[in-house]
């Protein structure tokens, strides 16, 4: 099955370049980023809004419920599912978002059901957490998966310890993560890699932030905890959501939220770099290189 795919870090410019490719291959979009999974995070996670869809089908974009926990695993089955339904319209799916992990799980094969549980594992954790704290875990967990602990307080101890053993375990597993991860032999994926000058780049991280909040993310942050959602539940884990959350709590003032926002952002954006940068396939295009996104497409276009 052909599928395409458009990675790369937040703000470089994937959904209006993805949206103009579908077009132009008679695709249909999936969501690859873990916010924008999510019902009504529509500011924080920049995501895109009915009306600007140009009539492209656009696919787990607001599907989830932000009550609900929602694995890797979960995407696994549901963007496959969605693979399998687009391809059988005769039409190109096209996964587009900047979750490298979602990526891997449908790049290779990685069986999620084979996770062992490691009592010994378990409390070696629990006993490091309680004499050099929380955090001392939390950092055995970002050395081995950044992104995901990224998304995980150190203070949430007990998922932290479970993405540990998950971990652990996978790295165990001839099917998950390490030197024996085999591609998945269903898809032809032409992985394209978005990429532009690193301090341009950062530059409209800073404005995207700025953007957001001027949309109203305070407000919406405020409507979604007055429905009862904090940052104890893995939605509301996001940047931008759980920096507006601890200003909502009088931890930190306006101008510290803000600054936090962007620096959490620019950091994200250099770690899904790192990421994607593993793929041997992966293409890369340097946006900001081309002046005119016509022809930018177009050289995408005869890469695929």
């Amino acid at each position: 099955m052909r599928v395409i795919v458009v990675a790369g870090p937040t703000a470089v410019g994937k959904t209006d370049l993805t949206i103009e490719l579908a077009r132009r291959v008679k695709g249909e979009i999936i969501n690859m980023d873990s916010v924008q999974v999510y019902d009504l995070l529509d500011i924080g996670s920049a995501k895109p809004a009915e009306e600007e869809f140009g009539g492209v089908p656009h696919h787990l974009f607001g599907a989830v419920n932000p009550f609900d926990e929602f694995t890797v695993r979960d995407y696994q089955v549901r963007a496959s599912a969605l693979m399998e339904e687009i391809h059988s319209r005769g039409r190109v799916p096209v996964l587009s978002g900047g979750t490298g992990l979602y990526l891997s799980a449908l790049y290779y094969q990685m069986d999620f059901n084979e996770t062992r549980q490691d009592p010994t594992l378990r409390k070696t954790l629990y006993d490091l957490a309680e004499a050099r704290g929380k955090g001392r875990v939390h950092g055995i967990l970002e050395a081995m998966d950044p992104e995901g602990a990224a998304n995980i307080h150190p203070n949430n101890l007990k998922r932290v310890i479970r993405r540990i053993e998950i971990l652990k375990s996978q790295m165990h597993s001839p099917k998950s993560y390490g030197e024996n991860l085999q591609i998945n032999p269903r898809y032809r994926m032409a992985l394209i890699g978005l990429t532009m000058d690193r301090k341009r780049l950062y530059e409209r991280i800073n404005e995207r932030v700025g953007v957001m909040l001027e949309k109203g993310l305070v407000d919406e942050v405020k409507y979604l905890k007055s429905l009862g959602l904090d940052d104890t539940f893995n939605s509301m884990k996001g940047i931008g959501y759980k920096e507006i959350l601890s200003y909502l709590r009088g931890e930190m003032s306006y101008e510290t939220t803000v600054a936090a926002m962007k620096q959490h952002s620019r950091r994200y954006a250099k770690r899904q770099l790192t990421w994607f940068k593993q793929y041997e396939a992966m293409v890369w295009f340097s946006v900001d290189t081309y002046a005119d996104r016509g022809r930018l497409l177009k050289d995408i276009e005869d890469r695929l």
